[in-house]
């Protein structure tokens, strides 16, 4: 398939990302492989910002997936990382250096009406104590993540938490 240098740049991007992610859910790393040959639907992006104690994550209350972390879908010519931190601005006010390693890949759909794509988590640690300006009618907040969240993704809270394990292993380690 021919894409444009645009979309190829943005695919390159998310193949590394996606190879190189912490935690891997869905089987997204063998989807991508297969979607590589067709049109795919713009890939999703998110930020799961933790609090330096990692027990706090900010979130976002969408109108109808509920709390959902900062993201959205990655724009032309935008890499992953980019669009991610692009959304964590818009949605949220806060422009962290993202963690090197993104922390995760998997594949969903993120309307009832579109087919799944790629979806790519990275991670930042933000003071709790930074003011958060989310946008008009999505208001951003701090949430224990040893509560449960509702969200149209209910598998958030525990993929989160496997990563903050992961983390946490990482410090000890």
């Amino acid at each position: 398939m021919i894409r444009n240098p645009w979309e190829q740049r943005s695919l390159d991007a998310a193949v590394f990302d996606a190879q190189a992610a912490v935690l891997e859910f869905d089987q997204a790393r063998s989807w991508l492989r297969s979607a590589l040959a067709e049109p795919m639907e713009p890939f999703g992006a998110e930020v799961w910002v933790l609090d330096p104690a990692l027990e706090q994550i900010v979130l976002v209350r969408h109108p109808w997936r509920g709390l959902v972390p900062p993201g959205g879908k990655i724009e032309l010519g935008e890499s992953p990382r980019q669009g991610a931190a692009r959304e964590l601005d818009e949605e949220s006010g806060l422009r962290p250096r993202l963690l090197e390693r993104p922390a995760a890949v998997a594949v969903r759909s993120f309307h009832p009406d579109r087919p799944v794509t790629l979806s790519l988590s990275y991670a930042a640690i933000v003071d709790p104590a930074q003011p958060l300006a989310g946008e008009v009618g999505q208001p951003a907040l701090w949430r224990r993540l040893d509560e449960d969240w509702g969200s149209f993704f209910p598998q958030d809270p525990d993929r989160v938490r496997q990563y903050v394990k992961a983390l946490r292993a990482d410090a000890v380690g």
